[in-house]
């Protein structure tokens, strides 16, 4: 079966809104992963830390330059992902529509090619 990731990104307003609620979002959202746990679809699921502790390495000149916090000028950020397998892009889809999220929240779905499917060296 493919593998589909459900990408989780938010805006600042829509993190802020989570972090109003969050004990009511945590729960929320271990119910969801109970849910995928037992439908068997469940491969991996992670949150990602406060975007202010994070570094960022740009290579857009000579040499690599480091920058603390997140890039200035994104508008959403990549929170976490839920990694499923599941027999098509709609039911991945299916239980994107179903992902505890605060509003002005998007789930981005997309599918992870199998090893088969990457170009491998010397072909």
């Amino acid at each position: 079966m493919p593998k589909y990731l459900l990408i989780m990104r938010g805006t600042d307003e829509s993190n802020a809104a989570m972090m109003a609620d969050i004990d009511e979002m945590m729960a929320t959202t271990r119910q969801f992963i109970e849910e995928m746990v037992k439908a068997g679809v469940l491969l991996a699921a992670e949150g990602l830390d406060d975007p202010a502790r994070s570094v960022v390495v740009d290579f857009s000149g000579e040499a690599p330059v480091v920058t603390d916090g997140p890039y200035g000028e994104t508008k959403e950020l990549f929170g976490g992902f839920f990694l499923l397998d599941v027999a098509s892009k709609q039911e991945a889809v299916e239980w994107a529509k179903r992902v505890p999220a605060a509003r002005g929240s998007k789930i981005e779905v997309r599918r992870v090619p199998g090893s088969d499917e990457v170009p491998q060296v010397g072909e």
